[in-house]
C-alpha cells in the first residue's frame, strides 16, 4: 500500500473513531514520510490534544518545530517530553542538541550529561558532548569524548568523520583510519568522502583525490564542490588550464553564483593569455563577491595589460 492510499485508509479510521489521537500519530507520520510538514504537524497536534501524557507525541512534534526553526515551540515540546518520561534519554539529548544550536554550550552540556547519567553507554551523548567541545573550542575534549562515542556504537559514522576533521586539521596521519572508518560504515557517505579528498589534496596525493572527487560525482552529480575541487587539483597543481576550466564551468553550471569558480576560471583564461574572456570572469567575480581582493588584484593586471572594458 503506498502512502497516499494507507493515508485514506487511515481517513475512514478516523471517521469511525475520531477520539483515538494514535491514528493522528499515525497518520502524521505518513505525511511525513511524504514530506508534507504542515500536514504531519497538524496531525500531532491532534494527537496531542487528545493524549497530552505521550511523551512520543511531544517528541515528534519537536522535531517539526525544529526543522522549521522554531526553537522555543521545540523546547516547549521536548520539555513536556522530559517530564513525562524522565528515564528517557532522547529528548534530553535532543534538548541538548537544540541549546548546543543557540550556542548555550553550558547547558548543552548539563543535558548531555543528564543522558549520559541514565544510560552512559549511549553513544550520541558523547558525539553531543564532542560537538560541544568543538564549538568551544577545546579540541583535546572534542576528540576525547568523538572516542568514547565510537568505542560505545562502532558504526557510528558521524564521529569517525569528525574525528577525522580534527586529526587532518592537526595534520596527524590517523585521520586517514578515521575517514577510512567511516566510509567503512557508509561507503559514499559525503561528508567522509569529500574530507578525505580534501586531505589527500592538502597533501599533494592528487591521483586519490581526483578519484574521490570522481566518487562525489557520481554519487551526488548536481553538488559544485567535486568539480570546483578537481579543477583547483587541475589548475594549481598540474598546470592544466584548458582541463581545469571544464571543471569550473560544470562547477558554476551547478551553482550559477559560485564566485571562486568565476574567479579561477578566469585564471586559467589568463594562464592561455585570452585576456577578454579572463577579465569577464573577474568582472563576474565581483558581482558575486564584491570585496573579493585577488578578483581586484586581477582586472588590474588585466587593464595593465590592455583590456580596456
Amino acid at each position: 500500500m503506498s502512502p497516499v492510499e494507507a493515508i485514506a485508509d487511515i481517513e475512514k479510521r478516523i471517521l469511525e473513531r475520531p477520539g483515538d489521537g494514535s491514528l493522528f500519530a499515525e497518520r502524521a507520520r505518513l505525511y511525513e514520510r511524504l514530506d508534507s510538514v504542515l500536514p504531519a504537524m497538524n496531525d500531532w497536534k491532534r494527537a496531542i490534544a487528545l493524549d497530552s501524557t505521550n511523551a512520543q507525541y511531544h517528541m515528534a512534534i519537536s522535531d517539526l518545530f525544529y526543522r522549521k526553526v522554531r526553537l522555543e515551540d521545540a523546547e516547549y515540546h521536548l520539555r513536556n517530553a522530559i517530564r513525562l518520561a524522565p528515564s528517557d534519554t532522547e529528548p534530553l539529548l535532543k534538548l541538548s542538541e537544540l541549546k548546543l544550536a543557540n550556542r548555550e554550550y553550558i547547558r548543552a552540556m548539563e543535558l548531555a550529561n543528564q543522558a549520559l547519567r541514565i544510560d552512559d553507554q549511549h553513544a550520541r551523548g558523547y558525539y553531543l558532548k564532542g560537538w560541544i567541545h568543538m564549538e568551544s573550542g577545546d579540541t583535546a575534549l572534542a576528540i576525547s569524548s568523538y572516542r568514547t562515542a565510537v568505542e560505545r556504537d562502532p558504526v557510528f559514522y558521524e564521529s569517525y568523520v569528525q574525528l577525522g576533521v580534527l586529526h587532518a586539521a592537526l595534520q596527524e596521519g590517523i585521520a586517514w583510519d578515521y575517514y577510512n572508518s567511516a566510509l567503512e560504515v557508509r561507503p559514499n557517505g559525503m561528508e567522509a568522502l569529500y574530507g578525505k579528498a580534501m586531505l589527500a589534496q592538502d597533501n599533494h596525493m592528487d591521483s586519490l583525490a581526483l578519484a574521490l572527487y570522481a566518487q562525489i560525482k557520481m554519487v551526488d552529480p548536481r553538488n559544485p564542490l567535486p568539480w570546483y575541487n578537481t579543477g583547483y587539483v587541475l589548475l594549481e597543481h598540474q598546470r592544466k588550464p584548458l582541463e581545469a576550466r571544464v571543471e569550473f564551468s560544470q562547477a558554476i553550471d551547478r551553482f550559477p553564483m559560485y564566485a571562486q569558480a568565476y574567479y579561477n576560471r578566469g585564471l586559467t583564461y589568463e594562464l592561455e593569455n585570452k585576456l577578454d574572456s579572463a577579465m569577464l570572469d573577474f568582472q563576474r567575480t565581483l558581482e558575486y563577491d564584491p570585496d573579493m581582493e585577488l578578483a581586484n588584484q586581477a582586472i588590474v593586471r588585466m587593464r595593465m595589460k590592455g583590456v580596456r572594458f
